[in-house]
């Protein structure tokens, strides 16, 4: 199962940091990730492999959830499958 997770805030040091922190508690694999910042504004996709992770997904999202507060960034996450049907003409 892989999923997309997407990171906007305000830029500032340790947010890709704070993110990938989760991954590696949670034994997620960051397949692709793409960054940038536009007018001030951090933004951040991610396509992670959730196969080996050691915990559910409700468990991941408030984790990645708790990681944005602390950062004062959003964070989302939503399954490829969900994602894919989604943005499907």
């Amino acid at each position: 199962m892989r999923a997309f997770v997407t990171v906007i805030g305000g830029d500032k040091v340790g947010i890709i940091y704070g993110v990938t922190s989760v991954f590696k508690e949670t034994n997620v694999n960051v397949l692709d990730m793409n960054q940038t910042i536009m007018g001030g504004v951090f933004t951040m996709m991610v396509l992670v492999d959730l196969e080996k992770m050691n915990t559910d997904f409700q468990g991941l999202k408030s984790r990645l959830e708790e990681a944005g507060k602390q950062l004062a960034v959003s964070i989302r996450i939503q399954r490829e499958d969900i994602f894919n049907s989604m943005h499907q003409i």
